[in-house]
């Protein structure tokens, strides 16, 4: 349990609550519920083992924290998740119905240990031993099937690997979603280039002799998006987007779009994920609260190279 003040809100509450969903206790020294639910919260939160962190806010000495949440009466519980209030409830209500209400909002302690596992194969695949993060995330999968982050990485790196049928497999059921998850479809779309590489005879073809029927027939469709898919499995990301690119600008609509579908799938690979929030961030805070300093603007120049071709996609689409 920790006491929370203006000064460090920010890194308690609001970039804590993007790794750890965080209970809010807002509470006063004179408060008699207060007493009374205070220690059922912080028995709570050592019984959850981790599932959530309890912080504490003296209402009458942070009025200005008390406001920007909007407390009528005390003791009031919020409950934080990434960065904003999610539930909460007000009184000092029975033990059973705090659980039940943490039970409504919080991750299962088996959907705790497949992110963990997740976590752990992310480190294996670093420390290059991709068949234990294979095993680490096929593991998360197996405690929580819902888990779309652990089954994402374990598709990718199960095409990255070869295991071509084992990838469609795992795919299947993120493709069944409605809707269909951009990433998941980008997948797909890596899923069937691999496929093209390793079963079409053009799969062996040097790129020059793709070049040399370019040449001599710019509409050549068919070349330019062999070519790309080989460029796309190799990893050469760019050159394989500026050959669809020569497509889409000559004929949107060729192929069913096959050329504009891969060149967005692409374009999801490589966005970077979206990085956590840090206790040193600063800004807006869940709940009003504007602390001072500025948001450094991303300059991770994957995300710069992603935005530039979204940008040439969209022209070529106007």
């Amino acid at each position: 349990m920790i006491n929370v003040t203006i000064e460090n809100f920010e890194a308690e509450v609001v970039a804590a609550s993007h790794q750890t969903p965080v209970l809010v206790d807002f509470w006063a020294p004179w408060c008699g519920p207060c007493k009374v639910i205070g220690p059922l919260l912080e028995k709570l939160e050592l019984a959850y083992e981790g599932r959530f962190k309890l912080v504490k806010i003296d209402s009458d000495q942070e009025q200005q924290l008390s406001q920007a949440f909007g407390i009528r009466s005390i003791p009031t519980c919020v409950l934080m998740l990434n960065g904003k209030p999610v539930d909460g409830f007000m009184g000092a209500i029975p033990e059973g119905q705090i659980k039940a209400f943490l039970d409504k909002n919080l991750p299962s302690a088996d959907e705790l240990e497949a992110a963990e596992d997740a976590e752990d194969a992310q480190a294996l695949l670093s420390a290059g031993d991709p068949q234990a993060a294979l095993n680490k995330l096929h593991e998360a999968l197996s405690i929580n099937p819902g888990n779309d982050d652990a089954r994402y990485d374990y598709v990718k790196l199960l095409i990255e690997t070869g295991l071509l049928d084992e990838a469609e497999a795992a795919l299947a059921p993120a493709l069944a979603q409605i809707p269909k998850q951009l990433r998941f479809e980008a997948l797909g779309q890596f899923l069937d280039a691999v496929r093209f590489v390793t079963t079409d005879d053009r799969g062996n073809w040097a790129l020059e002799q793709f070049d040399a029927l370019i040449s001599a027939n710019k509409r050549d469709f068919d070349s330019r998006f062999a070519k790309a898919r080989i460029l796309m499995v190799e990893g050469q990301w760019t050159a394989a987007m500026d050959e669809l690119l020569e497509i889409i600008m000559r004929d949107k609509t060729w192929s069913n779009a096959a050329p504009r579908k891969t060149y967005v799938a692409i374009l999801e690979l490589l966005t970077p994920p979206k990085p956590k929030a840090k206790p040193n961030e600063t800004g807006k805070a869940g709940g009003g609260i504007e602390l001072a300093g500025k948001v450094v603007a991303d300059l991770d120049p994957q995300a710069q190279l992603v935005a530039s071709y979204r940008r040439k996609l969209s022209m070529a689409l106007n």
